[in-house]
C-alpha cells in the first residue's frame, strides 16, 4: 500500500542479496520504531526514495528504517536536518543504486551537485550505492566536480556502501562519520571536506587518467580549519587500487589532517606522496601521516619533507572508533 506506514517487527528488515556485499544491521536498525519500503514497481509503500524520506517523522528519537528494493533510482535525494535517526537499507551495493549526473557547473556549485545530500543527525546506510554519473573530467576542467554523496549530518555511519564518481565523489562535509567495508571510486580530490571520519577496511579505487610522467589525481582534500579543529580523515586497513598516478592528499587548506594506517598502496601513488599546492607556508601546519602501510606505493624514501612517518604512539589515536567518539553513538 503506497503511502502507508507500517510498524516494524524485529525480523522485518533482514538482509538479502550477495553475502559478500551485505552488512549486518546494528541493534537499533534491527528493532526500529518504524519501517518504510521503497520499490519502483509499486510493491512497497513508495516508489521513490525521496517520498519515503519525506514521510519519515521529523526530529525522531527512535529509528526509522527505509528498506529500498534492488533497482537503480534516478533521483536526487535530500535528507534534511529535521530527518533524524534515519537508515537506508539497500539490497547490496551492486543492486541498489541512487544516481544523478549534476555537476558544479549545472545547476549551481559543487555542494549542490550531490546526488544524495544528508544533513540529519544519526543517519545510517547499509548495502547501497551512491553515484554521480557525470562524465569524468580531465585535470584542469572547470565546473566538472560531481558529488555522489554529501554527508553533513553528525553521527553517520555507512556499511558495505559504494560511492561512485570521478572528481569530488564523496563530500565528507562535517560531523563525525564511520565508513566500514565501503567501496569509494574517483579521480581528483574524491574524498574531501571538513568532517572527522574513520574509514575502516575500505576499498579506494582510482580512475585517474593515465598520462606518463604526470600526476593526474588525488585521493583526499581534507579541510581542517585550525590546529584546535578536531576534523580529519583516518584510513585504517584499507586497500588502494586503480589507474593514474595520484597524490594521497592535497592541502586545500592550511591545516589538513589525513592519516593512512596499515593500508596497501600500489605503485601509482606518487613517490612524494602528498601535495601542498606550492603553498609552502602550510608545511608547518599540515598533518599528513602514514603508519605501517604496505605495497610499492608505501615506499617513503622520496616523501615530501612535511610528511609524518608515525610511530605506534602517534598513530594510536587514529586507529579505532575513539577517533570519532564512536563509543558515544555508533553502537547505540
Amino acid at each position: 500500500m503506497r503511502g502507508e506506514r507500517r510498524q516494524a517487527a524485529g525480523d522485518d528488515v533482514g538482509g538479502g542479496g550477495d553475502d559478500d556485499a551485505m552488512a549486518t544491521l546494528l541493534p537499533k536498525d534491527l528493532n526500529p520504531a518504524l519501517v518504510l519500503t521503497v520499490d519502483p514497481t509499486g510493491q512497497g509503500d513508495f516508489t521513490t526514495i525521496q517520498a519515503a524520506v519525506d514521510a519519515s517523522p521529523d526530529n525522531a528519537v527512535g529509528r526509522t528504517v527505509i528498506r529500498i528494493a534492488a533497482a537503480s533510482y534516478w533521483e536526487k535525494v535530500k535528507v534534511s536536518v529535521s530527518k533524524t535517526n534515519l537508515t537506508f537499507q539497500g539490497q547490496g551495493l551492486m543492486n541498489t543504486i541512487i544516481a544523478r549526473d549534476d555537476t558544479a557547473g549545472n545547476p549551481n556549485d559543487t555542494y549542490s551537485s550531490a546526488s544524495v545530500a544528508v544533513d540529519g543527525y544519526g543517519f545510517r546506510a547499509y548495502n547501497i550505492s551512491f553515484r554521480n554519473a557525470a562524465p569524468p573530467p580531465s585535470p584542469g576542467d572547470e565546473g566538472k566536480q560531481a558529488v555522489a554523496l554529501r554527508i553533513g549530518g553528525d553521527a553517520a555511519a555507512f556499511f558495505c556502501c559504494g560511492f561512485y564518481g570521478a572528481q569530488d565523489t564523496l563530500l565528507d562535509d562535517r560531523g563525525r562519520h564511520y565508513f566500514k567495508d565501503c567501496f569509494i571510486e574517483g579521480s581528483i580530490d574524491f574524498i574531501f571536506g571538513h568532517a572527522r571520519s574513520l574509514y575502516e577496511d575500505c576499498k579506494i579505487h582510482l580512475i585517474a587518467e593515465e598520462v606518463p610522467g604526470r600526476i593526474t589525481g588525488s585521493i583526499t582534500a581534507q579541510e581542517r580549519k585550525s590546529i584546535a579543529d578536531k576534523a580529519g580523515f583516518s584510513f585504517l586497513n584499507c586497500t588502494i587500487s586503480g589507474t593514474g598516478q595520484v597524490w594521497l592528499g592535497r592541502a586545500l587548506s592550511a591545516y589538513p589532517l589525513v592519516v593512512f594506517i596499515r593500508t596497501f598502496m600500489p605503485a601509482n601513488i606518487a613517490p612524494a606522496g602528498w601535495d601542498d599546492l606550492d603553498q609552502h607556508n602550510r608545511d608547518a601546519t599540515i598533518f599528513f601521516g602514514e603508519y605501517e602501510c604496505q605495497g610499492p606505493g608505501a615506499n617513503n624514501s622520496s616523501r615530501v619533507g612535511y610528511y609524518k612517518g608515525l610511530n605506534h604512539t602517534e598513530a594510536a589515536p587514529f586507529m579505532n572508533i575513539s577517533f570519532i567518539d564512536g563509543d558515544d553513538w555508533l553502537y547505540h
